[in-house]
């Protein structure tokens, strides 16, 4: 079990009232709130640059139309089948689908998928968001 600890920091008068501006926006009820967040942003940060295990989602808008695109998805995703959890696929009209792909793995791994998905010609737009798994924080 953690233990809540207090501590203090100081601010240029102008910097904190651009903080507290910022996060009032976002609908925070206290500074604590929002310096945990942000302390938790550069965990996860550090988790994915020492290639620690991630979470993620790569999202995907794609034309179903081009030649072949839809296997060359596929059979990325198979070829990293350990590393892709679950695939939401979305039809948004006559041409273009937005594709969800659920991904765990290394860093570097999920970066390198993501990067061969997003490369492929007739993807039209594509980000890979990473995040923790949660264990390392509290």
């Amino acid at each position: 079990m953690s233990t809540l600890v207090r501590t203090g920091i100081s601010l240029d008068s102008e910097l904190l009232a651009r903080f507290d501006r910022a996060i009032a926006k976002k609908g925070y009820r206290s500074r604590s709130e929002a310096i945990r967040d942000l302390v938790r942003e550069h965990s996860v940060a550090s988790d994915v640059a020492r290639d620690r295990i991630i979470v993620g989602t790569l999202t995907l808008v794609y034309d179903h139309h081009r030649p072949k695109l839809s296997e060359r998805l596929i059979d990325a995703q198979h070829h990293y089948h350990g590393k892709v959890l679950a695939v939401t696929h979305v039809h948004l009209d006559h041409r273009n689908c937005l594709e969800v792909i659920i991904v765990k793995g290394r860093g570097t791994e999920v970066q390198r998928l993501a990067d061969q998905l997003l490369s492929l010609r007739g993807v039209k737009h594509g980000k890979l968001v990473m995040t923790t798994t949660g264990k390392r924080l509290k």
